[in-house]
């Protein structure tokens, strides 16, 4: 009798009548996990106030003398360095570590330079300042404009083949001014002059008034032109398929409309953990000192050697020796790492719930009737209620993975000087290989949570079902996944590049209709740049959603194609577009 030998990444899914969707009956899963979280989670509180109630911030700003005192308060104090080690020579003779005791000329002249480059840097930042308190009204407001065009119906049209090719021959368009820009500097006077011997300028005009500025926008615009050009030649149909899947994101996202507002709760959590971290940082616990002998030159001919021949003088750190002071670094190193845990656990919460939100539309049998009331906070209940030790398991692999990363940057500076070539490649290849490690667990633990938020199941179950389940369909998701995250970029930096070259002309007065509109400024592109950053966080917050939406219903529709197969009994869910896309038809529907 022979054994029917398995398949090497599972059965696929099979046909299920009764299945709708995410499941609303399931039970807790990963308890102990959310256990131990709720315990670190209390931990991490006392720790917090036993900072707060044994800590002074002030001795992270002020220095201090060896008695803990903060120095300023008497004329005589001696004043440390805190920027080098504290060595006991500085104090045999109480006098500063000085080799000289004059000043020559040349020094007294820099002295003046440098007084120079001060007072110009404190001009720059004060009309920096004028600027934004002119311009701050704009800047909201471009800002605010920004949402209207990340709306899913402006993305629903943004996402065509003909927009791609339309953006390949805007980046064409606009190699061809720069080539009449760098040309017609041609013979100009100063426009030879490199970048180089330039140097940094306030006024930007002035690099615009240099060859050498136009090639570089050139070139950079033809390497990105080629690069696309190659992609669409050799992926078009993988182009097609993701541009079609995130149109059906654009769809989901119409229907819950919510989920676009969702990431402003992950930030304010996020701001949250990161400002409590950051509290109970700098609050060191250094405030009980302790008696330490007085430093003498010849301590063994001391009065106190006398009195106690026993006794020994040992230099103690600044603060004390309390037990406070000496687990102290075992409590820093347990902030940072609750730090990582809470932050990747509140990403995962986002994650997972978008992630049960636009499953509930993609199961739908009919869009929009059958798609549940609330999807986003009836997910964020699920998560929350039968999910937290899941989301703990997850986030706490992903956080031992960043504090070893963590500790080997540290190993790395501290190794800086070292002359050792095999201990630096041995230290760059065990960075290079956490990298990667931390990469793969971000992408498996996504995965895990969507089929986690459908299904109900455990993080080790729903991680195996997730890796099977792409396995199955490599061919699909080797250049699909990474295809779909490149037309997302692409589409976030064309609004960014709307967004900055709308905020250019405007703010530059470029344009006679904004003439008598754009504010008076000292240096146009403080607000161009500022109009730049936060539109990009603003897109970056909304491709996110798009981001988890795309993936959630990848994921979808690679079950939809094994357990459906198109029949009458058995129809495909998937739109129509993908459908067209995959040459796939449901079989009650007429041939087109």
């Amino acid at each position: 009798m022979e054994l029917e030998e398995k398949p090497k990444y599972g059965e696929p899914r099979k046909y299920d009548p009764t299945f709708k969707g995410p499941l609303q009956n399931r039970g807790c899963t990963d308890i102990v996990c959310c256990i131990l979280f709720i315990v670190a989670i209390l931990a991490y509180f006392a720790v917090g106030i036993l900072a707060w109630s044994q800590g002074d911030p002030r001795k992270v700003i002020y220095p201090t003398d060896s008695r803990g005192q903060f120095c300023g308060k008497k004329p005589y104090l001696f004043y440390f360095n805190i920027m080098k080690c504290a060595s006991p020579m500085v104090l045999l003779e109480f006098q500063c570590p000085t080799t000289q005791n004059f000043q020559c000329v040349n020094d007294k002249q820099s002295s003046h330079r440098n007084a120079t480059v001060v007072m110009e840097a404190r001009q720059v930042v004060m009309k920096i300042f004028e600027d934004y308190t002119q311009s701050w009204y704009w800047i909201l407001l471009c800002c605010t404009a920004l949402f209207s065009i990340l709306s899913p119906t402006c993305l629903l049209h943004l996402y065509h083949l003909q927009c791609v090719h339309q953006c390949v021959c805007c980046w064409l368009s606009g190699i061809f001014h720069c080539y009449m820009e760098y040309a017609a500097l041609k013979g100009e006077a100063g426009a030879n002059v490199t970048l180089q011997e330039l140097g940094f300028q306030t006024d930007f005009s002035v690099y615009l008034q240099i060859r050498q500025t136009w090639l570089a926008f050139m070139i950079i615009l033809a390497i990105v032109d080629v690069i696309i050009i190659l992609l669409l030649i050799f992926l078009r149909k993988r182009i097609c398929i993701a541009i079609a899947l995130i149109r059906e994101a654009s769809k989901a996202i119409g229907h819950v409309m919510s989920a676009l507002f969702f990431p402003l709760f992950t930030f304010f959590l996020l701001a949250v953990v990161i400002a409590y971290w950051a509290v109970t940082a700098v609050y060191p616990l250094n405030k009980l000192p302790t008696q330490t002998c007085s430093l003498s030159v010849n301590y063994s001919t001391s009065p106190e050697k006398a009195e106690c021949p026993d006794s020994q003088c040992l230099f103690a750190f600044y603060g004390g020796e309390t037990a406070y002071h000496k687990y102290l670094i075992w409590l820093q190193f347990y902030n940072v790492f609750l730090f990582f845990w809470c932050a990747n656990f509140v990403t995962a919460l986002g994650q997972m719930t978008l992630a049960g939100a636009f499953a509930s539309y993609y199961w739908a049998f009919v869009k929009p009737d059958d798609i549940p009331k609330c999807p986003l906070f009836s997910s964020l209940g699920r998560s929350l209620r039968y999910h937290t030790g899941t989301l703990a398991f997850g986030s706490f692999i992903l956080s031992a993975i960043q504090i070893i990363r963590v500790l080997l940057e540290y190993l790395d500076h501290k190794l800086k000087g070292a002359h050792n070539k095999c201990t630096k490649f041995l230290l760059c290849c065990l960075k290079c290989c956490f990298w990667c490690l931390e990469k793969f667990i971000k992408f498996l633990n996504r995965n895990a949570y969507i089929m986690t938020a459908i299904y109900g199941k455990n993080f080790c179950s729903a991680a195996r079902d997730a890796f099977f389940l792409l396995m199955r369909n490599m061919i699909r998701v080797a250049v699909l996944d990474k295809v779909t995250d490149f037309l997302l970029f692409l589409g976030k930096l064309l609004i960014v590049g709307l967004v900055g070259v709308f905020a250019f002309f405007f703010f530059s007065g470029r344009v006679k209709a904004f003439e008598n509109t754009a504010p008076s400024l000292h240096y146009y592109w403080v607000p161009i740049i500022t109009v730049a950053i936060g539109s990009y966080l603003i897109a970056h917050g909304f491709f996110s959603v798009y981001s988890m939406c795309v993936d959630t219903l990848f994921l979808c529709f690679l079950e939809d194609l094994e357990r459906n197969d198109g029949s009458p009994e058995r129809p495909y869910l998937m739109p129509e577009s993908l459908q067209k896309v995959l040459k796939k038809k449901n079989k009650n529907e007429p041939a087109q």
